[in-house]
């Protein structure tokens, strides 16, 4: 097996069972691996440290399939590791009819994202790594998961950084449903797999929709850059009096729409609004509107860390409106899907936001992904989401 050899000192995160190695990290490479093909990583004595994928347009070289040298990397040793994700779900998630099955490097599966909508699995590869397991995880999914089609949608942004084509289609079954209805709770989403943004729907909010839910009854509620209406449809399935939806796309909001007649909701309740954000939220503030509770879960406003400054001031913005068109006791459910915005900056810039809106607040509660998007231990990179709480004073 071809070999890539770290440089001294440069496998202490790898002891750590860190799942990347960078370029920078490596002394030599022995043989000429090919994209995805799995190599063997080794200190600078020699010593086995891991196996992995090799990727040699990538910042990320390696990543990580293995620390056993006893293992061999194939098909089976694929489908061990699909198993092993769905019994985790299977350990701490209720049952329910939409999930992800597979969380690239917290699952063993460097660039593997698999979700799942009743009977349909989307998978999106990454990485080289993820494209050359590809036909094998699907077949694993196919076997494991119980699921009828698998549709692919490896159409992200980061596949250039692997030298990867997007890639999007049929893998397994027959071409899936214009609208996939799923359910939490009172609420159904009609989810698009083949045109909507991630897979089609965002399941990593789960358990904060349904956080919204609770807080929503009785209320007036904003939801600002609402896409389909994942939190719009759950203030309203939760008891919400009326529900405010913003966001720029007159599509998303036709969706919207659709979700929460899916979803019994009397039409009287709900508005939805084709505007920017920013210009939204400022012009509603001068109408005089006021809400009980207001939900940002804006777009990645930092896709890497040169981006964190202008995000931040982004960031700011939004919630500096929202605090201002609270009433007071009403609370802001705030949200970054940035990994390179950490949670002590994200609070830190909400706190900032407060103060310029001249509002204080407390901090309710910290959010996080549904447990179905893990982050391992060794693997802090993988903690994206995070939000806040905050009731206004």
């Amino acid at each position: 097996m071809k070999s890539v050899v770290l440089a001294p000192g440069r496998e202490k995160s790898l002891r750590r069972h860190h799942p990347w190695v960078f370029s920078g990290a490596i002394a030599r490479v022995d043989g000429s691996p090919a994209p995805g093909e799995t190599v063997v990583v080794r200190g600078a004595r020699g010593e086995f440290l891991a196996y992995g994928a090799y990727s040699p347009r990538s910042q990320i070289r390696v990543r990580v399939l293995g620390f056993d040298q006893a293992a061999g990397i194939d098909a089976a040793f694929i489908a061990d590791r699909v198993r092993a994700a769905l019994a985790y779900r299977a350990e701490v998630l209720p049952a329910t009819d939409a999930q992800r099955l597979i969380h690239g490097e917290s699952d063993g599966l460097p660039g593997v994202i698999v979700d799942r909508y009743a009977t349909t699995a989307v998978l999106q590869c990454t990485s080289t790594a993820a494209e050359h397991w590809r036909d094998a995880v699907a077949a694993a999914v196919v076997e494991q998961a119980g699921c009828t089609t698998v549709y692919e949608r490896s159409d992200a942004d980061v596949r250039a950084l692997e030298g990867l084509a997007p890639r999007v289609g049929v893998c397994h079954g027959d071409e899936p449903a214009d609208a996939i209805a799923i359910h939490e709770g009172a609420a159904c989403y009609l989810v698009d797999v083949r045109h909507g943004q991630k897979t089609g729907f965002y399941l990593d909010q789960r358990d904060n929709r349904a956080a919204v839910a609770r807080a929503a009854q009785g209320c007036d509620v904003l939801d600002v850059f609402c896409y389909t209406g994942g939190f719009a449809v759950a203030a309203l399935a939760g008891g919400a009096r009326h529900v405010t939806g913003l966001d720029s796309s007159s599509e998303a909001l036709s969706r919207a729409q659709a979700n929460a007649a899916a979803s019994g909701i009397d039409q009287e309740r709900v508005e939805w609004l084709t505007e920017d954000a920013f210009a939204g939220l400022r012009r509603l503030y001068d109408q005089g509107r006021r809400f009980d509770r207001v939900v940002l879960d804006p777009p990645k406003f930092a896709p890497s860390h040169k981006h964190v400054q202008r995000a931040a001031r982004a960031y700011k913005d939004v919630n500096l409106w929202a605090l201002r068109l609270l009433r007071p006791g009403g609370q802001l459910f705030t949200f970054s899907c940035s990994s390179a915005v950490d949670g002590p900056l994200f609070q830190s810039i909400v706190a900032g936001a407060a103060v310029d809106a001249g509002v204080d607040g407390r901090i309710v509660s910290h959010l996080q992904a549904a447990a179905d998007h893990p982050t391992a231990l060794a693997f802090p990179e993988g903690t994206y989401l995070k939000g806040l709480i905050v009731m206004r004073s």
